[in-house]
């Protein structure tokens, strides 16, 4: 029997991130800052990512482009990846995302689906959510409880270990 179905996600809109907490404010700040320091000659698309951390700190992250595409990396798994790395076993909270682009001025932009992917992982590792700040240049904010909300059906290894 055809029957269609619905995935909804959740998530609150901001129109200006001085509406969130001092704490995730100056996490986003952050990751706007990171954004400058971001190698992007080929596609001018500068991304900033900025991982708070449960002990209080911050992980910084920000695209690599390499003219040996795909060999590059978005910001989001350069912050994940080095928070994993130099932190272990830290639990991972929030991860604010900022992109700058002058042809995205006025648009949300999300993480692309490896970068998604790589974030649930790392919410089934440690066994928490980590929450999604997605900030544009006009400083509106999208804000997200979970990575799953921005990838329902994300692929789990562990889910397969247990059958």
């Amino acid at each position: 029997m055809k029957e269609n179905q619905n995935i909804s996600i959740q998530y609150t809109s901001y129109s200006h991130y001085s509406e969130l907490d001092k704490a995730e404010q100056e996490l986003l700040e952050k990751a706007v800052e990171l954004s400058a320091d971001a190698y992007a000659p080929y596609s001018e698309f500068n991304v900033g990512a900025a991982v708070l951390l449960k002990n209080g700190k911050i992980v910084a992250g920000s695209n690599q482009e390499n003219a040996a595409y795909p060999s590059g990396l978005c910001a989001e798994r350069v912050a994940l990846f080095s928070a994993s790395a130099n932190h272990r076993n830290e639990v991972m909270q929030t991860i604010a995302i900022y992109a700058a682009s002058e042809t995205t001025a006025q648009k949300q932009i999300s993480p692309c689906g490896s970068c998604r992917q790589v974030m649930v992982e790392y919410e089934v590792k440690q066994y928490s959510n980590l929450k999604v700040l997605l900030m544009n240049s006009s400083k509106e904010v999208w804000e997200f409880n979970s990575c799953k909300d921005l990838l329902p059906l994300a692929f789990d290894a562990t889910a397969l270990k247990k059958q």
